[in-house]
């Protein structure tokens, strides 16, 4: 009997042409979210904010929330939309929807992905084709295993557009239950796959993901997110913790099989 493979990619960030190869050889294709490029810290020119406001403020916005300086990086964007003079939310979401449509287009049948914390869930249904299954708090069976999806990620600083309570995150991970694979956009509140070494600092991870890894055991717990964690891999009691990789640098999948 021929085995499965499934290729899996996080923190897509704008990169719709390597997406558009990264089910090549596998039986599906699972996405941890992150599709939306707002700002690409590697190359400041890149994203929606550079596009409105141009490098030399992207470049000082990433120098203020680098050294932790939230609430100057909050006015510096609020007085550079002041003098835009345009509505905010609607600009924002017609970039969005062009980053959405053409990266929407590349997700090779079938797909499997859930939401990350730059996302805009309510956008997803309008691009989703057949083929691709949106899952958020949900599970799915593949091959004969059952992966569990949880989407988004928790408050922080940065508010980024999916930032939920704790209370309705672990809400989600408790109505997954026992999965072989836990498929989840950010990590467990573990601080090696938390920090992360470029930005030197700790992301967050979520404590309710890791009580589940500990209470049920899955096989395997996938995440993103952190994009230069101190370690990739790590086991927790029974379940190998694997952050799948920046995709939007690396533009490799992380390929799982059975």
């Amino acid at each position: 009997m021929r085995g499965m493979r499934v290729n899996v990619v996080s923190d897509v960030h704008g990169n719709a042409r390597d997406l558009a190869i990264a089910g090549d050889g596998a039986d599906a294709l699972i996405c941890l979210g992150d599709l939306v490029l707002f700002l690409d810290y590697a190359d400041h020119s890149r994203g929606i904010f550079p596009e409105l406001f141009g490098v030399e403020n992207a470049d000082l916005i990433v120098e203020l929330r680098n050294a932790r300086r939230f609430e100057e990086a909050r006015e510096l964007g609020r007085r550079l939309w002041a003098e835009l003079d345009v509505d905010r939310e609607t600009a924002i979401e017609a970039a969005v929807r062009r980053q959405y449509a053409e990266l929407f287009a590349a997700f090779p049948h079938p797909t499997y992905a859930t939401y990350g914390n730059v996302d805009i869930p309510s956008l997803w249904h309008e691009y989703a084709r057949p083929g691709t299954t949106v899952l958020d708090g949900e599970r799915v069976e593949i091959g004969g295993r059952v992966f569990g999806f949880v989407g988004g990620g928790l408050r922080t600083p940065m508010r980024t557009p999916y930032e939920i309570s704790d209370e309705e995150y672990a809400a989600k991970v408790e109505a997954i239950g026992e999965v072989d694979v836990l498929c989840s956009h950010i990590p467990p509140d573990i601080p090696e796959l938390t920090y992360d070494t470029v930005a030197r600092r700790f992301e967050r991870g979520s404590r309710a993901l890791l009580d589940a890894l500990r209470r049920t055991r899955p096989r395997y717990a996938l995440f993103g997110h952190v994009h230069q964690p101190l370690v990739r891999r790590m086991r927790v009691g029974a379940t190998e913790c694997v952050n799948v990789g920046h995709f939007a640098a690396g533009g490799r999948p992380w390929s799982l099989s059975w």
